[in-house]
């Protein structure tokens, strides 16, 4: 959605100040500065490698960002629809959907990407789990966005929706040879749609 459309607002309160996600989002600002350090090495170092598969970057790479834009974005996003996933889940339910999210995006990245030598970092597919979980929860909602038509609401199906399909597009692009973009289309579309469908049989199990 970045580029098209930027959300600022989501029309749906919350019972519960948002812990986990509030602690996520300082320590990948920590980890960002930390990265600052020795950018390079660090980034070589604890990216997510496909040609050189090593588990403990599954989990490190999605604490590290290219830029200040890169974890502005992701970070803002975070902000934006995290709080009301983990009101649903509940602090460490959803922390461990937050990480999986991540995982199932590692992974997907991987398959699409097999012999890469390009270090993946980032947090965006964790968090387009917690997309895929907001839009099975919370379809309905009115997202408050501001783009370059003038600022309005959208339902959080219309304007995730509208995301994951040009996540698609792009995705199947760069799978076709299409020019790099540097963008882990793959992971977003992993981590979506495992966030989506985790959350619909949670949400299908608890009657």
């Amino acid at each position: 959605m970045k580029g098209q459309f930027f959300p600022y607002h989501d029309e749906n309160p919350r019972e519960h100040f948002p812990i986990v996600n509030t602690l996520i989002i300082i320590i990948n600002v920590a980890v960002f500065i930390w990265s600052l350090t020795n950018f390079d090495y660090i980034i070589n170092t604890f990216g997510f490698t496909p040609a050189d598969l090593a588990v403990v970057t599954i989990f490190t790479s999605m604490f590290l960002h290219g830029g200040i834009d890169h974890i502005f974005g992701n970070m803002w996003f975070l902000f934006i629809y995290g709080d009301n996933v983990e009101d649903k889940f509940g602090r460490f339910k959803y922390l461990l959907f937050y990480l999986a999210s991540g995982v199932a995006a590692t992974f997907t990245h991987y398959a699409t990407n097999l012999g890469s030598v390009v270090p993946a970092i980032g947090a965006s597919g964790a968090i387009s789990g917690v997309l895929g979980a907001y839009m099975a929860m919370f379809p309905g909602v009115r997202v408050r966005v501001a783009s370059l038509y003038g600022g309005y609401a959208l339902p959080a199906w219309a304007l995730i929706g509208f995301w994951f399909v040009l996540q698609l597009l792009l995705g199947t692009t760069s799978l076709l040879g299409g020019t790099g973009s540097g963008i882990a289309f793959w992971a977003h579309i992993g981590g979506f749609v495992f966030g989506f469908v985790v959350t619909k049989i949670a949400m299908m199990a608890k009657g």
